[in-house]
């Protein structure tokens, strides 16, 4: 094993670059490979070939690198040229600028083919900010006129092969080959992170359950995620390669991570689901908020017949007549249907088709027995109806008032109260003694879908006994609004 102070000596770097016909690892191709070989002070070996990627190359990558679909018309595909590459790069020190992307091609290419790849990587954005620190900018045309570096045919494989090999024989001059050695040696065992961000700041991560929001340029709030272990899965975003378009841009784009810790994991996703539905990240396509909640009242009407109503003026406080929560009237009509056809109900009294005389049109199918024009009993039907509808008839609140709900951390000593109303979290107190003169805000609160269902499944599933609950009957319960 390499010592010290010959880690440069005793391993062959791989200095590599891609073009492709886009971002999407998943879903482009590589056009072009360009390899140079260095090893203890000087250029032992170089490689290169375009790629037939299979599809077509678009106008705008053809303008950027000037590779055009004749130039790869005739050239190998990359199964063709894959046991030659593994070959070359065994062993080796991959290097490349922005690594992972560089990587993460390398490594799909060669998952269609059903064959594994790995190898210890060195991106020289992290080299450039290991050395450079008092700079913002480490891209590779920001490299290039900072230190003087000649001039290179840019998005050719082998023209940013030889810019990023002339800023590491610059870097190396400097700094000398001791400290480069130091350098690579740490990044080289340090876990990947993304290459525009000080690892520094993911030393400070808490190793306790909360909330990390991801930061891109102008403090734009990129990604909103919960763990049980906030530093260990804030890792784990960058600890494995990037199988698509959105989570290359996500690491490319982040500039900084905050948290919020929580004494649990109900807390964690408590305000996960509001940070996500307030601030409105950028990559967060789950949980959104619903613009108007729906839900189902069944209703007697005309011959004491039950009928279903689909209802958007919820009150939380009545939630035991509402049957279902839906995020669009649309979803709960696809509900109603699905319903009906399992259970031989009257798409009329349903709302599925108009009212009016005669049977509904299931009936001439045979999928209705008959209570649209009186041939089933009401008693009969009515029930039959409640319990086809029964799974989605909602939870009464159980308490006359507010609870608080407290969640305990032994590990840190971080106590959370939880003060929940009618199935909504008003607000988060960290001792008992706040309880006493606690008022909620002016401000209304809102009726959150993923939030009721989180604190039914906490309240009152199989979990509910590792909870202490504080009753609240005399707290003012907030004005509430429904989406």
């Amino acid at each position: 094993m390499a010592t010290r102070s010959t880690l440069l000596q005793q391993k062959t770097f791989a200095f590599l670059d891609i073009e492709t016909t886009g971002g999407n690892p998943q879903r482009d191709r590589i056009t072009e490979i360009g390899i140079r070989f260095w090893r203890a002070g000087e250029v032992v070996g170089e490689w290169q070939t375009l790629l037939n990627p299979e599809a077509r190359i678009s106008g705008f990558i053809e303008r950027l690198t000037g590779i055009t679909n004749a130039m790869v018309a005739d050239a190998p595909l990359f199964a063709d040229i894959a046991d030659k590459l593994e070959q070359q790069l065994q062993g080796k020190v991959f290097v490349a600028h922005n690594a992972r992307f560089d990587y993460g091609f390398i490594k799909s290419e060669f998952r269609r083919l059903g064959r594994p790849f790995s190898a210890k990587v060195l991106c020289t954005v992290r080299l450039s900010r290991a050395l450079y620190p008092e700079h913002s900018r480490h891209n590779m045309d920001a490299l290039i006129a900072r230190h003087n570096l000649p001039a290179v045919e840019r998005h050719r494989a082998m023209g940013d092969v030889a810019a990023m090999l002339a800023f590491f024989e610059h870097a190396r001059a400097e700094h000398g080959p001791e400290a480069i050695n130091n350098a690579i040696r740490k990044l080289l065992q340090r876990q990947s992170t993304p290459s525009n961000v000080p690892a520094e700041l993911f030393a400070g991560l808490p190793h306790g359950p909360g909330v990390y929001r991801f930061y891109g340029d102008n403090d734009v709030l990129l990604y909103v995620g919960k763990s049980t272990n906030i530093a260990q899965r804030v890792a784990s975003h960058f600890s494995g390669d990037h199988q698509s378009s959105r989570g290359l841009r996500l690491s490319e784009s982040l500039r900084r991570v905050e948290f919020t810790e929580t004494a649990g994991e109900l807390g964690a996703l408590l305000l996960e689901l509001k940070q996500i539905k307030t601030l409105n990240p950028l990559y967060n396509r789950r949980s959104r908020a619903a613009k108007q909640l729906a839900s189902l009242v069944l209703e007697e009407g005309a011959g004491g017949y039950l009928q279903a109503r689909i209802d958007r003026s919820l009150q939380p406080d009545q939630l035991g007549q509402y049957y279902g929560l839906f995020r669009s009237k649309r979803d709960a009509q696809t509900a109603i249907r699905g319903i009906a056809g399992k259970n031989d109900l009257c798409g009329k009294l349903l709302g599925l088709e108009p009212a009016g005389p005669g049977p509904c049109f299931q009936r001439s199918l045979g999928r209705c027995k008959g209570a649209c024009e009186g041939a089933e009993d009401s008693t009969r039907y009515n029930l039959r109806m409640q319990i086809a509808f029964h799974a989605l008839r909602l939870k009464t609140w159980p308490w006359p008032g507010a609870v608080g709900l407290v969640e305990e951390n032994p590990d840190t000593g971080r106590t959370d109260i939880l003060v929940i109303c009618n199935w909504i979290h008003i607000a988060t107190l960290h001792a008992e003694q706040e309880l006493e003169n606690f008022e909620p805000g002016r401000e209304p609160v809102t009726f959150d879908l993923d939030s009721y269902k989180l604190l039914v499944k906490a309240l009152l599933g199989r979990d509910r006994k590792q909870y202490r609950i504080i009753e609240l009957p005399a707290l003012v319960q907030p004005a509430v609004l429904m989406p």
